[in-house]
């Protein structure tokens, strides 16, 4: 079970925020995590990041999401509110279960359908549910209240044509100075590359399915 324990302020830099602090936050037992009781904690909405940047995590390797994930944990060890919409994605992962233990500083949500979306294969579902991720990731960005928003898949999305790469430019655009912006993905476009502040390309220079090794739960998923 997840217990969630109050305690005095604790500091996010300059500011108070009334919530656990990292150390104190968590206590983990043997149990059904979706039943624990979790009492409520008031999570501040000043923005916490006076200068948001854009990053982009794209390349054939793997770790695009792994680093966006970090970088969510990372931002809720200083309190501070992440959201991740994840693209083309609709499976029970480690991270997924993992993230409902970060509440209430992580919201996430998924658009997509179970199985993969193949190059040429999209489907009029694919093509809805990346625009309702796209509108929805924009009214949250726009809103101002999470200091940190990652777009899972996002770039993978717009190459394989289910979102224009106009689109993501207009959303980037629309970022309020104080949100930090990641947006993952192989394939980023050269308009969103040019967009961003900070560019991180994964190479894939030796990869586990070279010998036979498939993705393993709790490592890969």
């Amino acid at each position: 079970m997840v217990y969630l324990h109050t305690v005095p302020f604790c500091y996010a830099g300059a500011r108070e925020r009334w919530a656990p602090t990292p150390a104190q936050a968590l206590r983990l037992f043997p149990g059904d995590v979706a039943a624990a009781p979790l009492r409520p904690v008031e999570v501040s909405v000043v923005p916490a990041l006076e200068q948001g940047l854009v990053q982009v995590y794209t390349g054939e390797g793997k770790g695009k999401t792994t680093a966006a994930l970090g970088l969510i944990l990372r931002a809720t060890g200083w309190q501070l509110r992440s959201y991740l919409v994840q693209f083309m994605k609709h499976q029970p992962t480690g991270e997924i279960a993992a993230l409902r233990l970060l509440a209430p500083y992580v919201t996430f949500e998924q658009f997509g359908r179970p199985g993969f979306v193949l190059p040429g294969k999209a489907t009029p579902e694919d093509i809805s549910l990346a625009h309702q991720g796209l509108q929805r990731a924009r009214e949250v960005l726009v809103g101002g209240e999470y200091d940190l928003v990652v777009l899972d898949e996002v770039n993978t999305a717009v190459s394989l044509g289910l979102l224009t790469e106009e689109e993501v430019l207009d959303l980037i655009a629309a970022r309020p100075r104080h949100v930090e912006l990641v947006l993952t993905g192989r394939g980023a476009s050269a308009g969103i590359l040019g967009a961003a502040d900070l560019v991180t390309r994964m190479l894939d220079e030796k990869h586990p399915l070279q010998h036979g090794i498939g993705a393993r739960r709790g490592i890969e998923y």
